[in-house]
């Protein structure tokens, strides 16, 4: 069982902003639902600022006190229609705190902006952080941010680029054709979303059903041979679990280095809450050790 706080915070959640976010309908209102940030003030010894990288604008998020060990890029989430670097701010000053230097771009959203945008935003921006890394550097993205990560990885691969040394997916979005029995099952357990109503959210970034299956829209259908190692965080009441059970076994099969947990009691991307939720803590700090290991 879950901390009290991880069960009092999924218990608002579900009273509140799921029935809202179910209501909308559309991106406009849903953005109004969900953009909002759950910024506390930034920690001490941590550094925030703007910049353009690989043409795409941003921040950077780094330590202010001491150099860093690594950089992350990192892809927020949102449903590739909302949200921003500042809404995720809650996630990068937690990584920037233990060290690492960490460029959050604000990619393109759907539906302005449908599929590839957001992927060529974010391999101009990983590209643009490796050239400035130096040394280990790593990806990583929370919801459709993970799902993101991954696209981003398969991108260059198949154009012969050079991978990040290792992946962080926190409650990955990664099957946009919703096929998982977790969209059905975690239905009224799920703190956020429902398993149905909200198809215009993947039509809106993935352009037409067509699309859906197409592996950089949806990478659990992709060949995930050569990725480098994945660690994967979901809770275990999410509807969007199966995004993530069924890509970690679809990785292990191509021979890809995971580790995989499912937490209880938490709401999608509880790494958000990581002042309230105790277990968002000790996930990043989990996050943390896992990168640190890419400097062996």
């Amino acid at each position: 069982m879950g901390s009290w706080q991880a069960r009092l915070t999924s218990s608002i959640l579900r009273q509140t902003f799921k029935p809202l976010l179910a209501r909308a309908g559309g991106a406009k209102s849903a953005r109004r639902v969900m953009n909002v940030e759950l910024t506390p003030p930034t920690p001490f010894g941590v550094r925030i600022r703007t910049a353009v990288e690989g043409g795409i604008r941003g921040e950077w998020v780094e330590p202010s006190k001491r150099p860093a060990w690594g950089h992350l890029l990192y892809l927020h989430g949102g449903g590739y229609f909302t949200c921003s670097p500042r809404t995720h701010r809650a996630i990068t000053t937690a990584f920037a705190k233990a060290g690492l230097r960490v460029f959050a771009p604000s990619y393109r959203l759907a539906p302005e902006h449908p599929f590839p945008a957001a992927l060529d935003d974010a391999v101009a921006s990983f590209r643009s952080v490796r050239e400035a890394a130096g040394g280990p550097l790593a990806i990583g993205g929370d919801s459709a941010g993970g799902g993101l990560s991954l696209a981003t990885m398969l991108k260059l691969r198949e154009l012969g680029e050079p991978l990040p040394a290792r992946a962080v997916l926190f409650s990955p979005f990664t099957d946009l054709t919703g096929s998982g029995p977790s969209r059905q099952a975690n239905d009224g357990r799920c703190a956020m979303f429902r398993g149905v109503g909200m198809e215009w959210v993947v039509l809106g970034y993935a352009g037409s059903e067509s699309e859906l299956r197409n592996p950089l829209v949806s990478p659990l259908f992709a060949d995930l041979a050569g990725l480098p190692p994945l660690l994967i965080h979901a809770g275990a009441d999410e509807t969007l679990l199966d995004d993530s059970t069924r890509l970690a076994e679809r990785a292990r099969a191509a021979g890809v280095d995971v580790s995989l947990k499912i937490w209880s009691s938490v709401p999608h991307v509880w790494q958000l809450f990581h002042h309230v939720i105790p277990e968002g803590g000790r996930s990043i700090a989990e996050a943390v050790e896992f990168l640190k290991a890419m400097l062996a």
